[in-house]
């Protein structure tokens, strides 16, 4: 037990390409669109979500506390219609769609390289005396890799791409850099890309990566999205 958790502390190896230092050492790899320019001062997401009245982000402490929101009408609309768009495009890729489960074990949290023990947790634990072992999980790929945990898949049925909408449950915040939107919040919807590959030649983990950045930037293009 002792080696097993020492193991846990173990990183992944990270890409040679990747840079080593703080935020200074990043490099601007690939600029995508123009940025539009106003000849007035743009207004934020949520200042405009709630002028349309379709955010609801404050007045909701006797609901359900801080960096909650509300999705109404056109905004709740936009959210599906992002979702729904984004599954059309990976299912006609390939995609294995797939529904995860929202409570997980414990260990299939450590197999991702998230701690739920640890203090504070960045995850959310169901109460112990109800339920034993059981988290919410913060995304949907430790539940895809909950599906793929312990047992082999058949060489020749790789790679697996698997495509997943779900809720998403984040104990932590980044509170200190944006008090308020719909950036760092502790719910909200994503669609997920999962993958699983072989490693006979040590690049298909990297291949199959490049292939999802490259479908990311034809999503980012499709919509008309500026970005870098």
């Amino acid at each position: 037990q002792k080696f097993y958790l020492g193991a846990l502390q173990l990183p992944n190896r990270t890409h040679p390409a990747v840079p080593v230092g703080d935020q200074s050492q990043a490099r601007l790899l690939e600029v995508v669109g123009e940025k539009p320019v106003f000849d007035f001062k743009p207004k934020g997401h949520l200042e405009l979500g709630e002028g349309l009245d379709i955010i609801r982000q404050r007045r909701l402490s006797h609901v359900s506390g801080h960096r909650s929101y509300y999705l109404c009408g056109a905004g709740a609309l936009l959210q599906h219609a992002l979702v729904t768009f984004t599954l059309r495009k990976l299912l006609s890729k390939g995609f294995l769609p797939m529904t995860v489960p929202d409570l997980l074990r414990g260990a299939v949290f450590e197999g991702c390289g998230v701690q739920p023990s640890a203090t504070p947790s960045p995850v959310y634990n169901i109460d112990p005396a109800r339920f034993e072992d059981l988290c919410l999980a913060g995304t949907s790929e430790v539940g895809i890799a909950g599906y793929f945990m312990d047992h082999a898949v058949q060489l020749q049925d790789l790679p697996v791409r698997v495509v997943c909408s779900s809720t998403c449950y984040r104990a932590e915040t980044d509170t200190g850099r944006e008090p308020w939107g719909l950036y760092r919040v502790h719910q909200f919807t994503k669609v997920e890309m999962f993958g699983v590959t072989a490693a006979e030649r040590g690049t298909e983990s990297e291949e199959l990566l490049d292939e999802f950045l490259g479908l990311q930037k034809e999503i980012f293009l499709e919509l008309g999205l500026h970005y870098r």
